[in-house]
């Protein structure tokens, strides 16, 4: 019997859990993770993968891909929305580097207030949102070196690309830039990205190369649907399937007791998204745009975030 929906997430957790490979990983935490594998959603009759069996903050989950989409760095505009989910990458800096136990309370009110503070230890470096829309160019000079130059905005040129030319097979867009990895607090996860135009409706596939299931998938494959549908309503086109291929999918040994519960639970039916309004542009969505009805999730499972 082939799965769907969400009892396909449900079976690889279980399987992950199961039959795994135990692994070390750079968190020192420790894994079991399965290597290659793919679910599908079908987004066409207006519902969205948001996980049910449990409750997932999809508010914080549209705030922060709206955060990616303006191609900004700092974690401060998450912050000042009580989204917490960067924090933990600069805060970790910041302890190993001065040696305060400052908590991440007092972190985060230090970015808000103190413009200083929150250029030296608020900003993640080239992450996602700045590949995604000023990928670095550079341009080359007489005497054969190198100056900067207008970067790429890969987004904008996506939706270029779904408008006018929508049987093209590069509607890609990336945030694995290789020469800037170093300079990130975290490399890109869900990686790559890319379109698929038929019948008047708009596909996607998402690649991500490292997945945590218990704390990162339900956001991440939220936030891919999301963006499909935002795709679709500025470029004209009806929303279709989604294809999520995941390469190292694991779960952390600490998480033994999300698994438990969330296995033990039976999912509900996937909420519908709907629009508030059509923006002028996919860069000018706001949280109140996004309209979720139906969604009927078990209680939140809380789990430590591997950092």
């Amino acid at each position: 019997m082939t799965l769907t929906g969400e009892a396909q997430y449900l079976d690889l957790l279980s399987r992950v859990w199961r039959n795994g490979a135990e692994r070390a990983d750079r968190t020192g935490t420790g894994t079991r993770a399965l290597f290659g594998e793919m679910l599908k959603f079908d987004l066409s009759d207006g519902t969205v993968p948001l996980l049910t069996t449990k409750r997932v903050f999809w508010k914080s989950a549209v705030k922060e891909l709206i955060w990616f989409l303006s191609g900004d760095s700092s974690i401060r505009p998450l912050v000042e929305q009580g989204v917490h989910i960067w924090t933990d990458w600069p805060l970790d800096a910041y302890r190993r580097a001065t040696g305060d136990a400052i908590s991440r309370d007092a972190f985060e009110a230090r970015i808000i207030a103190d413009d200083e503070f929150a250029a030296r230890w608020g900003d993640l470096g080239p992450v996602y949102g700045v590949q995604w829309r000023r990928w670095p160019r550079y341009a080359a000079n007489e005497d054969g070196s190198y100056r900067a130059d207008t970067p790429v905005d890969q987004i904008s040129e996506l939706v270029h690309g779904l408008k006018h030319n929508p049987a093209s097979r590069r509607h890609i867009f990336t945030g694995w830039n290789v020469p800037e990895l170093h300079r990130m607090a975290l490399p890109p996860c869900h990686m790559t990205y890319q379109y698929f135009v038929a019948d008047g409706r708009l596909s996607g596939i998402l690649y991500q190369r490292s997945c945590d299931l218990g704390l990162g998938f339900p956001f991440n494959i939220f936030e891919a649907a999301l963006l499909i549908r935002m795709l679709a309503q500025q470029c004209g086109y009806e929303p279709g399937t989604l294809t999520w291929m995941g390469a190292d999918c694991h779960v952390y040994l600490n998480h033994e007791h999300l698994v438990t519960e969330q296995l033990s639970r039976a999912p509900h039916p996937f909420p519908r998204l709907s629009f508030a309004r059509q923006p002028a542009d996919l860069f000018s969505y706001a949280l109140e745009d996004v309209i979720i009805e139906g969604y009927d999730p078990h209680p939140h499972i809380a789990a430590p975030v591997a950092v």
